[in-house]
C-alpha cells in the first residue's frame, strides 16, 4: 500500500507551553507544514490518564495551547488543530487494537516502563495509563499518519505502533494501515532553569512562550550557573552553565557569544552581565509572540472556533479509515 506523508504531532494540554517545547517541537512544526500534510493534536485523552482527578486542568489549557500554536506561527490554513477527545473514531479504534497487544508487551514497552516508575505508579498503574501506547498508535493510524516527530525516548511508542499496524494487517488480510516513520528532532533538549536537563511546570524551572518580560527577567536571574564561579575575576564553567546553554540557542550573534565563552573561563565576566543580556535576547525574542498571544486572547470563540474546523476536518478522515476499518473486520452491518 502507497502511504502518502503525513505528520501527527501535538501535545498534551496540562499547561502552556514553554521555550522547551518551541526548541524542541514547535519550531520544527512551522517547517514541516510548509513541506506535508500536518495534523496538530491537542491530546486531551491522553492529558486525562495521569490529571483524570483534575479534568477542568485540562479543559482550560486546551485553550491555551492553542493561543501558543497560534502566537507562534502555526497556520491553521497549513496545519489542521483537532482536539482528540471530539474523534471518537480514536476510541474505537483503541478498543479494537486492545485484542491485537498483551498486557505483558504493554509492560515492557520501555517509555511506559520509565514513566510508570517516575510518577511512582507501582502495581498502582492504571489500565489508562498502561494502554496509552495502544492509544496513541490510534492517534496515527486513525488519519493515516506516516511521519512522527518525537525525541529519542518516544522511539518505543513507534515501535509499539507499527507492531500493531502490521499486526492488525496481517491478521483481517487487509494492507489497509500505513506504518509510520519517527522524525527525530535534532535540537539538543532545553534545561530548565535551575540547570536539570527536564523543564516543566510541576518542577517551577521553565519559561512559558506567555510569560510577561518581568517573568523573564526574574527567571533568569535566579538562573543557574557555575556555582563555584563565586566573583567576576574568577575563571567560571560553561559546561553546565545553563545562561551559556540558553545563549547558544537563542542569542542571533554567535561571535559574541564565542568571544563572552572565552571571556568567561579566563575570568572576567559576571554571571549578573551575562544574564542580563540574556534577559533581553530572550525578551526580544517572546515579544512577538506576546503581541499576537494577546490579540488572541481577546476572541477566545475564534480560537475555539479555529479547533473545532480542524476536528472536523480530521473527523472526515478518521470516518473514513473507520469506514475501511469495520469492512475488514467484517462489522460493516450497513
Amino acid at each position: 500500500m502507497a502511504c502518502p506523508d503525513v505528520v501527527l504531532t501535538g501535545d498534551r494540554p496540562t499547561g502552556p507551553l514553554h521555550l522547551g517545547h518551541y526548541v524542541g517541537s514547535l519550531v520544527s512544526r512551522i517547517e514541516l507544514q510548509e513541506k506535508y500534510k500536518q495534523f496538530i493534536m491537542i491530546a486531551d485523552v491522553q492529558a486525562l490518564t495521569d490529571n483524570f482527578k483534575d479534568p477542568q486542568k485540562v479543559r482550560d489549557n486546551v485553550l491555551q495551547v492553542a493561543l501558543d500554536y497560534l502566537a507562534i506561527g502555526i497556520d491553521p490554513n497549513k496545519s489542521t488543530i483537532f482536539i482528540q477527545s471530539m474523534i471518537p473514531e480514536i476510541a474505537e479504534l483503541t478498543i479494537f487494537y486492545l485484542n491485537l497487544v498483551s498486557v505483558n508487551r504493554l509492560r515492557r514497552n520501555p517509555t511506559v516502563k520509565t514513566e510508570i516508575k517516575q510518577k511512582g505508579y507501582g502495581e498502582n498503574v492504571t489500565a489508562g495509563f498502561l494502554v496509552y501506547p495502544v492509544s496513541q498508535a490510534a492517534d496515527i493510524t486513525i488519519i493515516k499518519g506516516t511521519l512522527v516527530p518525537v525525541g529519542e525516548d518516544q522511539l518505543p511508542m513507534i515501535e509499539q505502533t507499527n507492531e500493531i499496524v502490521r499486526t492488525f494487517n496481517r491478521t483481517y488480510g487487509a494492507d489497509i494501515l500505513c506504518p509510520a516513520k519517527a522524525i527525530i528532532s535534532k535540537a539538543s533538549r532545553l534545561p530548565g532553569t535551575d540547570g536539570k536537563s527536564k523543564m516543566g511546570k510541576s518542577l517551577g524551572n521553565a519559561i512559558y512562550l506567555s510569560d510577561s518580560g518581568d517573568e523573564v527577567s526574574k527567571k533568569v536571574m535566579s538562573m543557574y550557573t557555575d556555582p563555584d564561579h563565586i566573583r567576576v575575576e574568577d575563571p567560571g564553567k560553561v559546561e553546565g552553565n545553563t545562561v551559556f546553554t540558553y545563549l547558544y540557542i537563542f542569542d542571533p550573534n554567535k561571535e559574541e557569544v564565542a568571544q563572552l565563552k572565552e571571556r568567561y573561563q579566563r575570568g572576567g565576566l559576571g554571571d549578573v552581565k551575562l544574564k542580563k543580556r540574556l534577559i533581553t535576547i530572550l525578551n526580544d525574542f517572546l515579544e512577538p509572540i506576546r503581541i499576537k498571544r494577546a490579540q488572541l486572547a481577546k476572541d477566545p470563540a475564534h480560537v475555539m472556533d479555529i479547533l473545532f474546523k480542524g476536528t472536523e476536518k480530521t473527523r472526515a478522515v478518521a470516518q473514513k479509515t473507520m469506514q475501511d476499518v469495520r469492512k475488514v473486520m467484517k462489522i460493516d452491518y450497513r
